[in-house]
């Protein structure tokens, strides 16, 4: 049995709670297998962003770079997600690089607390003493194992709750749609920082791709990719303040309780208690990850609001995504729906051709949003002047 802390009824509450969106009927266009091709940067290519704001590369001849973090000194660390990859760490004005782990298997999450690094494998979650000053590390220290979960979403999505002294870890599903995965894939949980105590928080979450504590009021945000292959418009990727105890549908249903055909009345329970999650995303779009923006550089309408990055669609006929997105905030809830910041990777929706692919967004010490590209190789970074 899945072990929650909350009840059910707070799941299903919020539920309702939530309007329920319209969506298009399953298999109501064939799916489309429509995986982009990466080319180098057109010529006449430009990014579009508000005005006052401009975009300047921060870095090349990258690894497959994916999630950033910015440590205490105002350094840029960066995972480079390839077999035998790396994070590879910046100095705060971006000039100089090094190394600070190799040898690293797809790394991709991280999450910083005091002097240690924490690092997410496909099996495994790892943390390293970290020295901010000398940009150095020690030796890897094993703190949960995830053996034989090599195969379907690798990613591993990792957050820290400062307050509380705990660990988030997000582990995708090992498919696109089956039933049968341990409890704690396409699910959200939650360890003490040495690694014991597992708990889960919430499942149903087919690839919780990103994590983050809302710095405004400090609840645990997460973005979802969700399922393909039931048509060009289902179903929608979201964005969720992470409800203890929440089931969000993965396998049975999605955005509510709308029942997956392929698996009907199976477990009417679960579709009955699938929560409608804060923010729809587009379909497809393929969110990796966000940051909340608490600077003092951009506007005030950007504050505290969420910047989303949108990988780009590969089962819709109509390519969408490619794109940064803002979700704005007041209050520490979402104020508005999500609108587009920056696009350009993209050249048409109906060609397969794309120079870039963005996978998460970082805010450094200055202000500005970092934002990186794991199809030009890339780190953009994004600023702005009056």
């Amino acid at each position: 049995m899945l072990k929650f802390f909350g009840v059910a009824l707070l799941a299903l509450s919020a539920a309702l709670a939530q309007k329920m969106p319209d969506l298009p009927a399953p298999f109501a266009t064939p799916s489309a297998a429509n995986g982009p091709k990466i080319i180098p940067r057109p010529d006449a290519a430009k990014f579009t962003v508000p005005a006052g704001f401009t975009v300047e590369e921060y870095a090349a001849g990258l690894q497959k770079p994916r999630v950033m973090l910015v440590g205490p000194g105002g350094e840029v660390l960066v995972t480079e997600s390839v077999a035998k990859g790396a994070i590879t760490v910046f100095s705060s004005d971006g000039k100089t690089r090094k190394k600070l782990i190799e040898g690293v298997d797809r790394p991709y999450g991280m999450a910083l607390t005091k002097d240690w690094l924490y690092v997410g494998e496909p099996t495994s979650i790892k943390r390293y003493k970290y020295d901010s000053k000398t940009q150095s590390v020690g030796s890897a220290e094993e703190i949960v194992a995830l053996k034989g979960y090599e195969k379907g979403h690798w990613t591993r999505s990792l957050a820290i709750d400062e307050k509380a002294g705990k660990l988030y870890v997000g582990v995708g599903s090992s498919a696109d749609h089956v039933v049968g995965d341990p409890e704690d894939r396409a699910a959200i949980s939650r360890y003490n920082l040495d690694g014991s105590g597992r708990e889960i928080v919430a499942s149903g979450t087919r690839n919780p791709t990103g994590l983050h504590m809302n710095p405004a009021n400090g609840q645990l945000w997460a973005a979802v990719q969700e399922r393909d292959f039931i048509g060009d418009d289902l179903v929608p990727d979201f964005f969720m303040a992470v409800r203890p105890g929440g089931f969000y549908g993965w396998p049975y249903a999605y955005i509510g309780p709308h029942e997956d055909p392929r698996l009907k009345g199976q477990r009417a329970d679960l579709v009955d208690r699938t929560i409608v999650p804060d923010v729809v995303l587009p379909p497809h779009a393929a969110v990796l990850d966000f940051t909340f923006y608490t600077g003092k550089t951009f506007p005030t309408e950007y504050r505290n609001g969420a910047f989303l990055a949108f990988h780009g669609s590969s089962n819709r006929a109509k390519r969408l995504g490619y794109s940064v997105s803002f979700v704005p905030f007041k209050n520490g809830k979402p104020s508005g729906a999500p609108r587009d910041f920056l696009s350009g990777w993209m050249l048409s929706p109906d060609e397969k051709e794309v120079w870039g692919r963005p996978v998460a967004v970082a805010q450094t010490a200055d202000g500005s949003l970092l934002v990186s590209d794991d199809g030009g190789n890339k780190i953009w970074k994004i600023s702005y002047k009056k």
